[in-house]
């Protein structure tokens, strides 16, 4: 009776459709952040380069939105700024790199040196961060710091798990944790692009306060680096398993993500980079 209603088959679904798509959506989610991390890169090289490299600190000021960026007297925590803006550059540009399958394969001595360098950037980023926070008290709010000293903590531990899994010659294991440790030390990027993507979407700061107090910016201090890794543990585990549905739903996770990262790095690219490069 259905072969007579239907006389024509439908064919299943390819073993590798589900694969294919998961591919493809983690290949776009890549291209869209690298986009947007090296946007990121450009403000900082030309909002901070010229003006850190001269001592010129007094010329951070023209951004009006960073807390304690410089300060009169405060040599220390000033040039802890600057390192830490700086290798905040080396983050962006060096972290993308050793993603590209094509550098791993071809050029692999390029991909062992720029991971150290990647590493011990991320380390030193951690640190001056954690100096800036309960040193220097860069962020008014305990929960804030508390966040970022957490995802600081993650950083250190992938870093030394990472470096562990390739001196054992773990490849699969040390890509793993270099994923977590390139998300993890890339937090405070994606708070950025998170919190103005839930400014455009909700037309407004709804839940964020003055002084990032609201909840929903208390939420995303931890959500930031949390929600990333979270996600890349679904697409793990969904890469490896054969279930083709669950494959397609995680691509089509990965694709909507896509889209809310793309409108959080136009928001803040026009909301907040532009507008003080227009300033130089």
């Amino acid at each position: 009776m259905t072969e007579a209603l239907f006389p024509y088959r439908l064919k299943p679904i390819s073993a590798s459709a589900g694969e294919t798509a998961l591919k493809a959506a983690a290949r776009l989610w890549f291209l869209v952040a690298v986009i947007g991390q090296w946007a990121f890169l450009y403000y900082i090289v030309a909002f901070y380069g010229s003006p850190t490299l001269q001592g010129n600190f007094q010329a951070w000021s023209r951004n009006t939105m960073l807390l304690k960026g410089y300060v009169a007297g405060d040599t220390v925590g000033n040039l802890t700024f600057a390192a830490h803006v700086l290798l905040a550059a080396v983050i962006a540009f060096g972290g993308a790199l050793q993603l590209v399958p094509q550098i791993r394969s071809r050029l692999p001595a390029l991909h062992r040196w720029n991971g150290r360098l990647f590493m011990l950037t991320a380390l030193g980023v951690s640190l001056s961060g954690l100096y800036m926070i309960w040193v220097r008290g860069s962020s008014p709010i305990f929960v804030g710091a508390l966040a970022i000293s957490l995802d600081a903590a993650l950083i250190v531990a992938f870093i030394a798990l990472a470096w562990r899994a390739a001196r054992a010659r773990d490849i699969p294991t040390h890509r793993r944790w270099a994923l977590r440790l390139y998300l993890a030390a890339n937090g405070q990027w994606f708070f950025r692009v998170g919190l103005f993507a839930w400014i455009v979407v909700n037309r407004g700061p709804v839940g964020v306060g003055k002084s990032l107090n609201g909840p929903f910016a208390l939420f995303w201090d931890f959500a930031c680096y949390l929600l990333p890794l979270a996600v890349l543990e679904i697409y793990l585990r969904v890469k490896a398993s054969a279930g083709q549905g669950r494959r397609f739903a995680v691509a089509g996770g990965l694709a909507v993500l896509t889209a809310l990262m793309g409108i959080g790095i136009f928001g803040v690219y026009v909301a907040m980079w532009r507008p003080l490069l227009e300033r130089l």
